[in-house]
């Protein structure tokens, strides 16, 4: 539960940066609460279709090389929007939001690192106490 409400602090602050840094991305009134819902949404966004969409678009993931995920990251900003109301607004089309899904990405992947939330490193972690524990009981 606190992960995932860190998740959801993390893209508040990055919906926040990426409203700061693309013109054609504003956010209605840019208080706590408005970036705190649009977090949330964001969020139950990229964990509800995110992975149903990479499997669907996989044959282009793999032909573009992996750049077609910053087309996902678009879209998932476009359903969030969609989704959030009159809190964000993203002028400009497709184009405008897969450079928000691109700075989107870029924080959140600082965020993450900074708060020691890489789930890859708590994989090794885990491989490593259950090796070591494996190897005790010999």
């Amino acid at each position: 539960m606190r992960e995932f409400l860190i998740r959801i602090l993390i893209n508040a602050v990055a919906i926040a940066v990426t409203a700061l840094l693309i013109p054609g991305i504003q956010i209605a009134n840019n208080d706590i609460t408005t970036l705190l819902v649009l977090g949330l949404i964001f969020g139950l966004v990229n964990s509800l279709l995110k992975p149903l969409l990479l499997l669907l678009t996989c044959p282009a993931v793999i032909l573009s090389l992996g750049l077609f995920i910053f087309v996902i990251n678009g879209v998932m900003l476009m359903i969030t929007d969609s989704l959030a109301g009159a809190r964000l607004t993203i002028e400009g089309g497709i184009f405008t939001a897969i450079l928000g899904g691109m700075v989107m990405a870029a924080v959140s992947i600082v965020l993450e690192n900074v708060l020691k939330l890489d789930d890859s490193a708590k994989r090794a972690q885990a491989e490593l106490i259950v090796y070591s524990d494996s190897r005790g009981k010999e």
